[in-house]
């Protein structure tokens, strides 16, 4: 009783950390909320838009469903793996990767991941106001004008910073006490989509060369490259995870986090895409639930946006914090939160989501996979899982890890290169080379992850012979 007293009042606790390693004492984080935190982040319905994708490019839901479940057991896999990092360290993930691009290079993805959840907090909230705005009209409110979009957007945006201002054990709370009752209000939904609408299973208006070309563009939408859009998240939570907690369910808890709601929600909208023809969010929502269950639909709607931009602002503090900035966490989140705004009101004002969304996500996929290929190689099969916690704070001159990694950089940018490459985007600087000379095929996640970890695999030991993997007292 009095351990369950200690573990409810770490669920309401002002979170202290910054990025210095979890002191084991207030590491309680257990797999199955890990398994919550996950699945609240993608009980979300940008999920439904990025299956309803694949019917768009003229899959038929069969084919799209075997790719969304394929690639999410890859991509997820990954996922599970970078997650254990953080479990073995208690160090969140930007920190952990100047074990891999040096004290000071690890400046590079930790500038990029800053920049990227802040975009995500304006495109994540803009998904919530389409689709509510979709739900209005079905109740009867038919112009809710400008106003009402900055009032709803706003309102959600204040409920966001608080909960990540207070930090980790609110996020988990949240997640814990939120997903199963949105899970439960899901069932129903898919329910109802799936009786209420003429499903199409096997139709499909893409053959030849097009349809693989479709396959891959779904493939980086929500196959792998969702997985892969995780990654940068992983240990900013897990870092929390009670010591001792066994690899394998750390991996299974947050691989299947993301796996269950992503592959559900996807065959949600792939289903009523199947007989609506439409990506757009209030499309989807309004041809399949009756003024009935809006109330319902406004739940998941409002819950699956609040739920991943928690931890878009508490991950974007603490990129920022691993740039070596000296400022309370939560100062941090402030600033963040106030950018993300900004980004939210570029979206309202410029009402072209499906344009804007797709660059964002192929451009995020890109530097991720780029990334995650030197990271998998330096931790997995260089340092065999072990780093010096201490090394990755000392002063640049001095740490084991060395100032910069050239080998790291080096073959992060070839793999960013190379990803581009073989990136289809829907504007012209963002449709790579060897996409154009293949059909606008997307294969940006694979190119970009083999060209940096092989590349690095090659380099480390040309260009930084003499670190040790294991220098001290190893995590």
């Amino acid at each position: 009783m009095e351990q369950a007293g200690r573990n409810d009042l770490a669920e309401i606790q002002f979170d202290e950390h910054g990025i210095e390693p979890i002191p084991e004492r207030d590491r309680d984080s257990t797999p199955l909320r890990q398994f919550w935190i996950w699945a609240g982040a993608n009980i979300a319905p940008i999920n439904w838009i990025l299956g309803a994708l694949g019917i768009i490019l003229g899959l038929s839901l069969i084919e799209t469903m075997c790719v969304v479940i394929i690639g999410n057991i890859v991509g997820c896999a990954l996922f599970g793996l970078f997650c254990i990092m953080g479990s073995r360290t208690g160090v969140n993930q930007m920190v952990l990767s100047r074990a891999a691009f040096g004290r000071r290079g690890a400046y590079l993805p930790a500038t990029a991941q800053l920049l990227m959840t802040m975009g995500w907090l304006g495109v994540n909230t803009w998904v919530v106001l389409d689709l509510v705005l979709g739900i209005f009209k079905e109740i009867g409110y038919d112009n809710p004008g400008q106003g009402t979009k900055y009032a709803v957007g706003i309102g959600i945006m204040a409920v966001q910073v608080l909960i990540a201002i207070v930090g980790f054990y609110l996020i988990q709370s949240f997640e814990s006490y939120t997903v199963p009752i949105a899970a439960a209000f899901m069932i129903v939904i898919s329910i109802l989509a799936w009786t209420k609408t003429d499903v199409v299973w096997s139709h499909s208006t893409a053959s030849g060369g097009d349809k693989w070309t479709a396959i891959t563009q779904l493939m980086t939408a929500i196959g792998v490259g969702w997985g892969i859009t995780w990654l940068t998240w992983s240990s900013d939570y897990t870092r929390f995870m009670r010591p001792g907690t066994p690899d394998r369910r750390v991996f299974w808890s947050t691989s299947l986090g993301v796996f269950i709601p992503t592959v559900w929600l996807a065959f949600v909208g792939a289903s009523v895409a199947s007989a609506t023809q439409s990506a757009d969010p209030a499309t989807i929502v309004s041809a399949s639930f009756g003024t009935g269950v809006s109330i319902l639909v406004l739940f998941v709607v409002m819950h699956g946006p609040v739920a991943t931009n928690i931890l878009n602002l508490y991950s974007a503090s603490l990129a920022a914090l691993s740039l070596d900035i000296r400022v309370r966490r939560w100062i941090v989140t402030v600033i963040v939160s106030i950018v993300g705004t900004v980004t939210l009101i570029a979206f309202i004002e410029r009402d072209h989501f499906a344009h804007d969304f797709d660059n964002w996500l192929a451009s995020v996929v890109v530097w991720i996979s780029a990334w995650g290929g030197v990271m998998l190689i330096d931790y997995f099969l260089f340092r065999r899982g072990r780093v010096d916690v201490d090394a990755l704070y000392a002063d640049p001159h001095r740490s084991i890890y060395g100032d910069v990694n050239w080998a790291a950089v080096i073959a992060a940018i070839a793999g960013l290169v190379a990803g581009w490459a073989w990136e289809y985007g829907l504007v012209g600087f963002m449709q790579g080379p060897l996409a154009k000379a293949t059909n606008n095929t997307d294969l940006s996640w694979l190119t970009a992850f083999v060209v940096s970890g092989g590349l690095y695999y090659v380099l480390r030991p040309i260009l930084a012979p003499h670190e040790r993997a294991e220098a001290a007292a190893t995590h």
